[in-house]
């Protein structure tokens, strides 16, 4: 099966809580297709680069899966739908990534350097 990395933003209203209610329901349209959750990333609150929908700031989120494009389908469409959805993206990868994402390496090395 292919790989797909998906990341989605959610308004920033939201709560920890609820953005990973939102993660979980996307992930299990991936499993129910017979899918398999590589890695999920939450990358925090994050500042936009410009305004979307009224929002300055939203809640980004990573799902790298190995799953049919069917299923990528159906996690987009229910995105599509979703108003606590601002942007999303998927992207085919040719082999699964290793290791944290560079977003949360770019974190861990900024606490890093202000703990110093």
């Amino acid at each position: 099966m292919p790989f797909y990395e998906t990341v989605f933003i959610a308004r920033q209203e939201l709560n920890t809580q609820q953005v990973e209610e939102l993660t979980k329901q996307y992930s299990k349209i991936i499993t129910d297709a017979k899918g398999k959750i590589l890695k999920t990333e939450n990358w925090g609150l994050r500042t936009l680069a410009y305004r979307i929908n009224k929002n300055r700031k939203g809640h980004y989120v990573l799902i790298e899966s190995d799953v049919e494009s069917a299923a990528i389908l159906e996690v987009e469409r229910n995105m599509r739908l979703s108003e606590d959805i601002l942007r999303y993206l998927t992207t085919r990868l040719e082999k699964p990534t290793e290791g944290a994402s560079v977003m949360l390496g770019d974190n861990k090395n900024s606490e890093e350097k202000e703990a110093a």
